[in-house]
């Protein structure tokens, strides 16, 4: 464990805000973290039929491409994960989930970043209102189980909630049925 010595946001902006800590190690000797603090957010895997799941392809200026995922969105303060994958679901997509259920929860990066993200599993999908953010490019893209997978070994799809929600359905969630 790593004892704060002390701590100070030098970054505060719209959706997250970087934080610099000093710590004490246990070995005595004292170290600087920098941590991007971050709301949470809650992703979604939409089954739209059996075999079939919805994703979205949109532009990410982080790494510079257009990456193919699940839905997914930050938290609002004092959001509630659940509500906010439903939100997220309908705008991103135009469809809203008859049953939600958790699948897991994870931290994406815990290595510098306090996000955790909540995995959610839709199903019962029917059509709502698509309503992206205004600086959302979003195209939704209806694909096999087997289609993603494919992406997946072949390094297309690399974003890792994508990964995480897809390998975790079929191995704990499909597998019982089989």
């Amino acid at each position: 464990m790593e004892r704060v010595v002390s701590s100070r946001t030098i970054y505060r902006g719209k959706l997250l805000n970087l934080r610099l800590d000093e710590v004490l190690l246990s070995s005595g000797r004292r170290a600087e973290r920098e941590i991007v603090v971050h709301p949470g957010a809650s992703a979604i895997l939409p089954i739209i039929k059996p075999g079939k799941i919805l994703m979205v392809r949109q532009y990410r200026h982080p790494v510079g491409e257009v990456l193919l995922e699940i839905p997914a969105g930050t938290l609002k303060p004092g959001e509630d994960p659940m509500a906010c994958a439903a939100r997220e679901l309908e705008e991103e997509t135009g469809y809203r989930a008859g049953k939600l259920a958790h699948l897991i929860t994870i931290y994406p990066t815990p290595g510098y970043s306090s996000e955790i993200l909540h995995i959610y599993l839709a199903r019962d999908l029917r059509r709502g209102v698509q309503a992206p953010e205004i600086d959302e490019n979003i195209s939704v893209i209806e694909m096999s189980i087997n289609q993603v997978l494919d992406e997946i070994r072949d390094g297309r799809i690399r974003d890792s909630k994508t990964i995480v929600a897809i390998l975790y359905y079929l191995f704990f969630i499909e597998s019982r049925h089989v």
